[in-house]
């Protein structure tokens, strides 16, 4: 599949060849929502558990006589209704992590690329600034017609006065190609990938 390639700044840069086995996968929407859905289960943390009357560390020696004392008839100091007795009816343990197999996990990956690859994927040469201010960029994005959610993946790390430059902006986020994943690809409006990471990115799937 061959794109053309520009500058930051909208003017034309050539041309470049994607990889088939990576661009032009057909996506298929059960396993991009099994992806998506592993990875935003496995975001979650694991819910905390409180200790019920059987997890606290008190006596189970009956503490005071069953009659006379002129109190209740109390044989447990782990009763809830004491101080450092155990919580009733307290939260459980709840661990949300999922597994899914590396395949599932790459071939999702490159159903999500393929499905930008068809509308909405842009390659640059690089992400280097000549004038890094966000207010130029915001301009440069403007005459480029990059509206809404915009992700820019780079390639082994993101240009700095890029990253820094664009930091301000509404809407926009940016990725190593290490950091590249199903969900912030599909839910970004625009991706616009530099000719590193294309490389990156293909040579992960392929090594």
């Amino acid at each position: 599949m061959k794109v053309k390639v520009q500058k930051i700044d909208g003017k034309a840069s050539g041309d470049i060849e994607l990889n088939d086995a990576v661009f032009g996968v057909e996506p298929r929407a059960d396993i991009l929502h099994r992806v998506v859905t592993w990875q935003l289960e496995n975001r979650r943390g694991t819910a905390r558990p409180t200790r019920e009357r059987s997890d606290v560390a008190r006596t189970g020696k009956k503490w005071g006589r069953q009659k006379g004392g002129g109190t209740a008839r109390h044989g447990d100091r782990a009763a809830p209704i004491f101080i450092g007795g155990g919580k009733a009816h307290g939260a459980r343990k709840r661990d949300f992590n999922q597994s899914l197999n590396k395949k599932l996990r790459a071939l999702g990956l490159k159903m999500a690329l393929s499905s930008k690859a068809k509308d909405g994927l842009v390659v640059v040469d690089s992400l280097e600034l000549k004038d890094a201010k966000t207010k130029a960029l915001a301009a440069t994005f403007g005459k480029n017609g990059w509206s809404g959610k915009v992700l820019f993946i780079d390639g082994e790390t993101v240009e700095d006065s890029f990253r820094k430059a664009a930091g301000n902006l509404p809407g926009v986020n940016v990725l190593p190609a290490m950091g590249a994943n199903v969900y912030d690809i599909l839910n970004h409006d625009t991706l616009v990938l530099t000719k590193a990471a294309v490389e990156k990115l293909e040579a992960r799937f392929n090594g």
